[in-house]
């Protein structure tokens, strides 16, 4: 039986799950991001209120804009809906070649396409080259979120190739 939170969770209802504070706030301290590229007014991290999604002064959709050159680190915690979570993995692959870190927060699932398309080297058992992944302890409570969420997390860091 499904629970109402897994429904909220999975569906396309709610795709704006906002980051804990706390793992952002170790993760800034590590990477001092300068752009949040998955965000709306309400969720965006970072003090300047540099973002791409709705409202957006710098651009409503980050699949289209390019990430840099400007740019120290990005933040993304993409919407978690089939089929954009693995554009935001795909976007953030290229912008790495392009010169630009991102540093993603996504659901620990190692069967998806896009884990094996970008982030994982299936063949050489390993994070594909300028890729780290960090699994997370636990299940992370969304802010906002009823309760943790129903799966596990990870951190897959795209090192920016300069």
């Amino acid at each position: 039986m499904t629970s109402t939170f897994d429904r909220v969770l999975f569906s396309t209802g709610k795709d704006d799950w906002e980051t804990p504070p706390e793992l952002w706030a170790e993760l800034n301290r590590e990477f001092a991001f300068s752009w949040d590229v998955a965000a709306n007014s309400q969720n965006y991290k970072g003090e300047r209120g540099c973002y791409y999604g709705p409202r957006s002064e710098y651009g409503e959709d980050a699949l289209v804009i390019p990430w840099g050159p400007f740019v120290s680190a990005c933040w993304c915690n993409p919407p978690y809906s089939r089929g954009l979570q693995g554009k935001f993995i795909q976007k953030a692959a290229a912008e790495r070649l392009n010169g630009i870190t991102t540093v993603m927060l996504l659901p620990a699932r190692t069967d998806t396409k896009a884990f094996h398309q970008h982030i994982w080297n299936h063949r050489e058992h390993k994070p594909r080259p300028g890729v780290e992944v960090r699994f997370l302890p636990g299940r992370l409570t969304f802010v906002g979120a009823p309760a943790s969420a129903p799966f596990p997390s990870m951190i897959v860091v795209f090192r920016g190739a300069r």
